[in-house]
């Protein structure tokens, strides 16, 4: 697509620019409409799992209700407290959701469909969720509050503890792939056990595609690892002081990451655009429909945990990520260099 557009007649530079913002649109704007979309299919899934209805009132089957909700945010007046740090208060949603979208970028849809192929995608993915954490920080803080100044410090404690676990998890990813690229990890799972597309079907490293589901919904402050909004000794968190727009950004941020993690999951074990089955016939189907597919069933089972399993204590927390998940993904990372070292490389012939 840049290539027609740079041989056209708006020039090398031109033409790039052109054809780079229609990719970002194209990738940003089914994004914010899937977002409403998933905060709608959560709402029911939730109702589902409680015997009840959910939205079913705006719109056929209720679809609407998330734009309904989105238009009452919109029309609120948006509440600066008088002592607030005025400037860091209405940028901290605006980071949180610009690095949202900014993670999209490396992300292939399919074979060749991606806005940046890049050999560092997946180093690129773990700078920006490192980034993330500074739009809570800086909402707690700048709200100068007690509530959420608390939050924005257990924020910054469950967020880099699980980090660290998501950072030694994806090393046995990267040696049995061979490199960084989104695009050349998805490649490298086609047919990796027997007929099966994805590293999850190792049993080497099924452990591991376990280990950073959790470590997603942690990262991404899920429920049972919502602590930062723990409603019953935090009112609502880093959240507490904010309406309006500033409070939707942070609202859609924080759905767009969930989505970013289902992808990622979907992408780094479970094959991304490839069918599960290495079988001709399912190539006929586009792969992006595959992708849509498991991001989809990965973001069933963030919503299904959420609505079945009660919050942990934040000790619980912290132990899981430092004495269960660290040492566990460590030792996987031993286990797998030594397996590839000694039947991919032949180290003992």
């Amino acid at each position: 697509m840049t290539q027609y557009f740079q041989d056209s007649w708006m020039g090398y530079g031109f033409g790039w620019l052109f054809a780079t913002t229609a990719l970002i649109l194209m990738i940003a704007l089914p994004l914010m409409l899937a977002v409403a979309m998933i905060i709608y299919a959560d709402r029911k899934i939730w109702a589902a799992m409680a015997l009840r209805r959910g939205p079913n009132v705006v719109g056929p089957f209720g679809l609407l209700q998330s734009f309904a909700d989105g238009l009452k945010v919109f029309l609120k007046e948006t509440i600066i407290p008088s002592s607030a740090n005025r400037g860091l208060f209405i940028i901290a949603p605006v980071i949180t959701f610009t690095l949202a979208m900014l993670a999209w970028a490396v992300i292939p849809f399919g074979p060749g469909m991606v806005l940046s192929n890049i050999n560092a995608g997946l180093l690129f993915l773990l700078a920006i969720s490192s980034l993330g954490v500074y739009g809570i920080i800086i909402a707690g803080w700048a709200s100068n509050s007690k509530y959420p100044f608390y939050s924005a410090l257990r924020a910054a404690a469950q967020m880099v503890s699980y980090e660290v676990s998501i950072g030694f998890v994806l090393i046995p990813v990267v040696l049995w792939a061979g490199t960084f690229n989104l695009g050349g990890i998805i490649e490298a799972q086609r047919s990796h056990v027997f007929f099966l597309n994805g590293f999850g079907f190792n049993p080497l490293l099924f452990p591991m595609a376990v280990i950073f589901l959790i470590s997603a919904m942690a990262e991404t402050a899920r429920a049972p690892f919502d602590l930062t909004e723990a409603e019953s000794e935090l009112v609502a968190g880093y959240q507490t002081e904010y309406s309006s727009m500033s409070f939707a950004l942070f609202w859609l941020g924080e759905y767009g990451n969930v989505l970013l993690m289902c992808a990622l999951n979907a992408t780094l074990f479970w094959g991304g655009w490839l069918p599960p089955i290495d079988w001709e016939p399912l190539y006929w189907i586009p792969g992006i429909f595959w992708l849509f597919l498991k991001i989809f069933a990965f973001f069933f089972i963030f919503s299904w945990v959420k609505a079945t399993v009660p919050r942990f204590r934040y000790d619980q927390l912290m132990r899981l990520g430092w004495k269960i998940f660290l040492p566990i993904s460590l030792l996987w990372v031993f286990l797998v260099s030594g397996y590839l070292m000694v039947f991919r490389y032949g180290a003992l012939s």
